[in-house]
């Protein structure tokens, strides 16, 4: 299980981290921690960082460097109107895509052929 818990993992860690960043604005090592703290408890601080590199690339986040009381300033990290749109997209692909999974898990419940073929079909 750890093995396709680490790839689902892969592909959906950014809506995640997207999902933690439309609350408060916030910084890396808190992003973890809440990671943790919601039961993904095998998320490598260096993944976190590196996901926030890519997604500060992107335009997906705003950055604020914030003094610490301890060390170098903290980068803290807001969703941008960019980002809001991306995680939009997430939970709209995200739902989509559980409806498929559980419609195949229970294929007499729901027929495939009631539902549109895409996320963005009919908007």
């Amino acid at each position: 299980m750890a093995n396709q818990m680490t790839e689902m993992l892969k592909g959906t860690l950014e809506g995640i981290v997207l999902a933690i960043l439309s609350g408060d604005p916030t910084y890396g090592y808190e992003i973890t921690a809440r990671l943790r703290g919601a039961g993904f408890t095998d998320i490598a601080e260096g993944t976190v960082y590196a996901l926030l590199v890519r997604i500060e690339r992107k335009g997906l986040v705003a950055v604020e460097k914030v003094p610490s009381e301890k060390g170098p300033p903290r980068k803290v990290y807001a969703l941008s109107a960019t980002g809001e749109a991306q995680l939009a997209e997430f939970w709209e692909t995200w739902d989509f895509l559980s409806g498929r999974i559980a419609a195949l898990r229970a294929p007499l419940s729901v027929p495939l052929s009631s539902t549109p073929n895409t996320p963005n079909e009919g908007a």
